[in-house]
Order: C-alpha cells, then structure tokens, then sequence
C-alpha cells in the first residue's frame, strides 16, 4: 500500500464471507480508565490496539499507573490505584483521541497535583467548556490553557468535592461519561442533569454498562438525571467484545455489492449503539439476520433511499452516505450537527468528497441530501479522519477509479482495515 495514496479495486463478485474485527475502542478505552482507577489488577481481553488507546494507555503510565500491553494476544494488564493518582503533576498528550481526552481530564481530577493534558491541532479546536463546566460545580479546579474553551486543559487537582451539577451535552456525550467515570471517587454523591439536548445516548448506556460490569451502580431517569454514590470499582478481567463502528464497514460493503457478509462475536445484546446501523441497511433493502453471537447482512438487487435520523449512531452516517449515491431514490441524514466538531467537520467533508466524485449532495446545516448519481474517478482526501476513509473505501468496491489519501489515519481506531477490506475478495 502506498504511503499517500490507496487505490480501492472493484469487487470481482459479490462478497460471501464471515469478518472477524477488532475490539471495540469505545468500549476499551472506557475498561482502561476504570481499570485504572480499580482496586487491584485488570485484565482487558479481546481490547483494541489503536492510535486511541495508545494514548489512553501511555496517559495513565505518564501519571504512574502500571499499564502492559500484549498487542500480540490483544490484552492490556492494569495495576489500579484505588483512586489515589500516584503522580502529583504530568504532561499529557492524546493526539485526536477525544475519548483520552475527556476522560482523562475527568478523572485526573480525582487526583491530587498539577496536570496539563493537550492534543493536535485539531484537538485544540475541539471544544471542551461544557465539561470543564460540570467539573467545576463538583469542586475540580480545571480550565482551558488559552482561554477559549478548548484544549490544552489545565488541572491544579485536589480530588473531587461531589454534589450537584448540570451539565451540557449536545456537543458530545462523552462529557456527560467523563463525569460518571470519575464521580465514583467524589466525596460525596454525584447528582448530574442533563440540561438541553443529549447527542447519541447509547453511548452513556456504554458508560453505565461498563461501570456496572466493574461494581459501581448508576442510578438514572431518561437520559436526564443520574446518581453515583462514593464507590470504588472493583478489579477484574473484561472481554471486549467486537467494534461494531468497525463492522459497519463490512456489512455495508454486503448490501452495496449484493453479497454475504457475518461479523462474528458482535450479537443482537451488543453494548454498542452503532449495531442499530444494520436496522438502516435493512431499509434499504438489505436482508439482516441478527443472532446472539454475530451480525449477517445480505444485499438485495438494489439500495433504496431513505430518511434518518442519525443522532443515536452518527459514526455511521458517512458510511450511509457513501452508499447513497446507489440508491434508486434520494438519501436524507438529519440531526447530526454535533458531527462539525468531531476529527473533521465531517458533514461539510463528506458533501466535499462527494461532489469531488460526482455526486449531487446538498449540504444542511444538520446532515445531508443526496441524489443518486454515477462516481467519477477521484483521489477522496481525509481530512485526516479516519472515519472517512473507511467510509469512501466502500464506494471503491463499486465504482472503477476510487482512491483513498492518507489511508494511514485509519489507525486511530483500525490499523489494518485496507488488508481486512480485502477478505471480501476472498
């Protein structure tokens, strides 16, 4: 594979195979910080080994945290503090990893000592005052370094006090997960409300689902107050189960190219919100069959267009819309403006990326219209998402001349997704 420039090549026939992916990331890098923070050793199983995690894991060593990793046999082993943070200051950087990010800006403030945590330059164009917000209201003492609501973030710790705060989250959910992973260590209880709109849901469902899995209790009503008493989670050995915003890829590529395609592991009592993907490809057309243990999705003879709502599962709104252009009809995503702030402003790159390969797309101010329309041949940039690329790859399976800029940025999430891509060839 070229450095710069990955040329996608139409599938020969249709893909009739079984998929085995990573770990997923949200879910590993929720297990790291709360292994960290455990009393005693975890092990997490099954985990994924990507630029995100690395920096999950390497923030929590920076602080003095015993973190080991066997990439090899997809396991990280964590010495947990207890909740006592051993180092009393530490610099620390996370690349684009919004997850280490939030996270670890949360929970640092359990601690005691001066932190700096920074990222790339996109990062510091990620904003970040919502959380540094609710930290406040709970006694953190953490601000943005220039001033402007975005990183670096600095942290002068002094533990958690606890109470009462509300919170905004319609920019991201994981400020609201930042506070629940780290309220466990407050001094007193941890009342959060939710105040305006809460973008993709499923997520803090992630966050409750892990901490319970790991001992600590989260008493919620309707995604809009929710309790965590003082609590310190327990140590133990969790099995990550398989990313299905890496899946989605795959089965995507099944109901675009008429074929079969099973991801194993990843089943209908899934954690993960982006499983709801394959309910969307079913409308399209797409036979799905959903087991305990495995996804299958079976294209039909063509895609049709739909509307939807992606605010529940917005990772997966350019893979929809890199199908759209085969659909017999139009194909509408709504309610995803919070996308603009993620990697890229990924609404006004995927229409960008669209329209460089010939596709008729209108860009709104909260998602995307687009027309059935004929790809022309186009080097699709990235933006150094590495969400897009996976996307746009899919669009290469169909249509002669599709290629991918900067494929490495998939290692952010997925390292070897271009060789796994090519199992449906097979």
């Amino acid at each position: 594979m070229n450095d710069d420039v990955y040329p996608v090549l139409p599938l020969a026939q249709p893909p009739d195979c079984e998929v085995r992916v990573l770990g997923s990331k949200s879910i590993t890098n929720r297990a790291l910080l709360i292994a960290a923070l455990a009393d005693g050793e975890s092990t997490i199983a099954a985990a994924l080994f990507s630029d995100d995690t690395h920096y999950m894991a390497q923030g929590w060593r920076q602080v003095g945290i015993s973190v080991t990793e066997d990439a090899a046999g997809e396991r990280f082993t964590v010495g947990g503090c207890g909740g006592v943070v051993p180092a009393p200051q530490a610099d620390l950087y996370v690349g684009n990893a919004g997850t280490a990010m939030r996270f670890l800006v949360a929970a640092l403030c359990v601690g005691h000592g001066q932190f700096r945590v920074d990222g790339s330059a996109r990062m510091r164009e990620r904003p970040i005052q919502d959380l540094l917000d609710a930290l406040a209201q709970l006694g953190a003492q953490v601000r943005s370094a220039a001033g402007n609501g975005c990183p670096p973030v600095l942290i002068d710790a002094d533990g958690l006090a606890g109470g009462r705060a509300r919170i905004s989250a319609d920019k991201s959910s994981q400020f609201l997960s930042a506070v629940l992973l780290a309220a466990p260590y407050a001094r007193r209880r941890v009342e959060v409300e939710v105040v305006g709109g809460l973008v993709a849901p499923p997520y803090v469902d992630m966050t409750v689902g892990l901490m319970r899995a790991f001992g600590v209790a989260v008493q919620h009503e309707d995604h809009r107050r929710f309790t965590v008493d003082a609590a310190v989670y327990g140590a133990r050995r969790y099995h990550v189960e398989p990313d299905a915003s890496s899946a989605q890829y795959f089965l995507a590529a099944a109901a675009l190219c008429g074929g079969r395609v099973r991801v194993p592991g990843l089943g209908s009592h899934s954690l993960q919100g982006d499983v709801r993907f394959v309910d969307l490809l079913e409308q399209m057309g797409a036979t799905v069959v959903r087991g305990d243990d495995f996804l299958e999705v079976r294209g039909g003879a063509q895609l049709d267009g739909i509307e939807a709502d992606m605010n529940a599962i917005s990772d997966t709104a350019p893979t929809l819309a890199a199908l759209a252009p085969f659909a017999r009809r139009p194909v509408v995503i709504r309610n995803i403006a919070h996308v603009r702030l993620q990697e890229s402003d990924r609404l006004h790159a995927v229409a960008t990326e669209l329209q460089r390969l010939g596709v008729r797309v209108r860009e709104l101010d909260d998602g995307l219209r687009i027309e059935p329309s004929t790809i022309r041949p186009a080097v699709v940039e990235t933006y150094d998402d590495h969400r897009l690329a996976m996307a746009f790859a899919l669009v290469g399976l169909r249509a002669p001349g599709v290629a991918i800029r900067d494929p490495q940025c998939v290692r952010k999430t997925f390292p070897d997704f271009f060789s796994r891509l090519e199992v449906l060839r097979r």
